[in-house]
């Protein structure tokens, strides 16, 4: 098992890694919308805080020598179901609509820091048949 770390993507709020590699699999930690850069949440709207977390998720995937392109499961938590196609706009933004991961999106009493969205997933590292 390796970890991954990058100051390009939030460092972990908790006694966790960014995301750990093994036998040629990315497990990658929830991303919450914490701009790397200044440390401060992002949480003007529903599609702002998603393309944070999801440009988060990108500079861990890249970290670990991957991309979007090989991730292969996404689980979404988020506090209100009912942005459900606000969110899903910005998500097939990222992965587009063809060959996209597989996901769960499900609604959540609470989440870290008063977040609305946090995304965590599973990525190929070496390519898997």
């Amino acid at each position: 098992m390796k970890t991954v770390l990058t100051k390009d993507a939030p460092a972990p709020v908790g006694p966790y890694s960014q995301a750990v590699t093994h036998n040629g699999i990315l497990y990658c930690s929830g991303q919450i919308a914490i701009d790397p850069a200044t440390g401060r949440l992002v949480l003007d709207s529903i599609e702002e805080e998603t393309a944070l977390v999801l440009s988060n998720l990108d500079a861990v995937l890249k970290a670990a020598g991957t991309d979007r392109k090989r991730v292969i499961k996404c689980s979404v938590f988020v506090a209100d179901i009912s942005q459900f196609d606000r969110i899903n706009v910005v998500y097939q933004d990222f992965f587009g609509i063809v060959d996209a991961p597989a996901r769960e999106l499900v609604q959540v009493a609470k989440l870290p820091k008063g977040v609305n969205i946090e995304i965590s997933a599973i990525a190929a590292v070496k390519p898997v048949a």
